[in-house]
């Protein structure tokens, strides 16, 4: 009896990963596809005789993605590839029930050894050890994915020098054509830095001591200094205007100019900082009521930032009061089931409902727990606005759990503003030169 060979009704997961990029219900078909598409190979290679059909298909993928790996030098191993994964022969071979499976995996691990980056050779020797096909075929389909993201990875690395001066140099030219047609647009952002240098002086002011002011402030640079400490400097006021991005009200404010291309990305960030307030917060009360022993306990601190997280996910920090709510109850189950199976006595209603009570009291603008973890935050995150400090960037008490979380954001956060200073560092200097002559003036008269 002939293999059978033609029958191409089922989707392979290349093709099914096109239609089902999506949250919910088309995730679990995605799911539901790609389970049925391996028990059916399972089913065609179990067959007497065997049925090659998603076994070519699931060999030319991997033939095409190993190409995609490889490099412009490599010309002579993608001559190899080509005779080696010859979907014409292999076709041929099936028809005839000839094709011979461990040998084409055994090559395809071979190549990707060579190929992949030295974090991926345990994972590529490990597949070596895989006996099933089907089991095979899924893991060689997600290390490939891997070292697709490792070769993404290494390009935009390898790019990245090039592009960045490019896109300064691009953003500037652009920005600049527009401020030829419209000379008001940068009214904003001149309104942004004057807040900014506002609060920076009042802060000085509002400082124990500080020297009298004299003389004519030195020519401002960005990365400089002021002449006189009374008077802020143009740093100390762009970064100013850098965090109140963080606290920054859309239906009071208006975005400046200069990041309106990065707002999206900047309100995604200011509402992880909220999320990861009210995270670290919960925590800090839970860990104030509960005391060390219930804290230390193994996987408590996880599962209480994993619930909180969850119910957050997604909110604004308009809806935290009800999602507090929720958070608080959520939180004394998983305590009450904690104490149980350490075999702690049970809390009192009173101490149960201190506990509700205190969570739920986070949502109020100017709860003392609240505040001190925001301030904390933004104290660590104003150290990414200088490249050179975020290796020296250290935790305040608190924010332990929320660590990892926390440098990423502020990675994100620091590698925004530091391209933002580089395209728009010309037009903040002009602004603030005349900036810091009015505040001059102003420091004089208050004092």
């Amino acid at each position: 009896m002939p293999v059978q060979v033609m029958d191409k009704s089922f989707p392979s997961p290349a093709q099914q990963e096109v239609g089902a990029n999506f949250m919910g219900l088309e995730s679990r078909v995605k799911e539901t596809l790609h389970k049925a598409f391996w028990d059916n190979l399972k089913e065609q290679l179990s067959a007497s005789p065997p049925v090659y059909t998603h076994m070519i298909q699931l060999l030319q993928e991997i033939k095409e993605t190993i190409l995609s790996l490889l490099l412009p030098w490599h010309s002579r191993l993608q001559g190899q590839i080509e005779e080696a994964l010859d979907m014409e022969l292999i076709t041929q071979e099936a028809e005839h029930g000839a094709l011979d499976i461990p040998s084409l995996t055994m090559y395809i691990l071979g190549t990707m050894a060579m190929l992949c980056a030295p974090v991926r050779d345990e994972e590529v020797q490990r597949l070596q050890g895989v006996t099933d096909p089907v089991q095979l075929l899924r893991e060689i389909f997600r290390v490939l994915d891997l070292m697709k993201m490792d070769m993404v990875n290494f390009t935009i690395q390898s790019l990245r020098p090039h592009l960045q001066d490019h896109s300064v140099e691009y953003e500037q030219k652009k920005f600049q054509e527009l401020l030829a047609k419209l000379p008001n647009s940068l009214d904003h952002t001149t309104e942004w830095l004057h807040k900014a240098a506002a609060e920076v002086s009042a802060s000085s002011l509002s400082s124990p001591s500080h020297p009298e002011v004299c003389g004519s402030p030195a020519p401002l640079s960005l990365g400089a200094v002021s002449s006189s400490s009374s008077i802020p400097s143009p740093m100390s006021v762009l970064n100013q205007g850098y965090m109140n991005l963080l606290r920054w009200e859309p239906s009071l404010e208006k975005y400046p100019e200069t990041l309106l291309m990065d707002q999206a990305r900047l309100q995604e960030v200011q509402l992880q900082v909220n999320q990861l307030t009210i995270i670290a917060a919960v925590l800090l009360v839970t860990s104030s009521v509960c005391g060390s022993a219930l804290l230390s306990s193994p996987g408590f601190v996880d599962r209480l930032k994993r619930v909180t997280k969850a119910l957050l996910e997604g909110l604004p920090h308009t809806r935290f009061r009800e999602a507090l709510l929720d958070i608080s109850n959520h939180v004394h189950q998983e305590v009450s089931e904690s104490l149980l199976q350490l075999g702690y006595p049970a809390f009192t209603s009173d101490k149960s409902a201190s506990l509700k009570g205190q969570i739920r009291s986070i949502a109020e603008d100017d709860n003392a727990v609240r505040s001190v973890i925001e301030q904390r935050i933004h104290s660590f995150l104003s150290l990414h606005l200088s490249p050179s400090a975020q290796n020296s960037c250290s935790l305040s008490k608190g924010l332990a759990p929320i660590q990892e979380e926390l440098l990423e954001v502020g990675h994100r956060f620091g590698s925004m503003i530091h391209h933002n200073r580089q395209v728009y560092g010309p037009y903040y200097l002009a602004i603030l030169k005349k900036v810091g002559r009015r505040t001059q003036l102003v420091f004089r008269i208050m004092l």
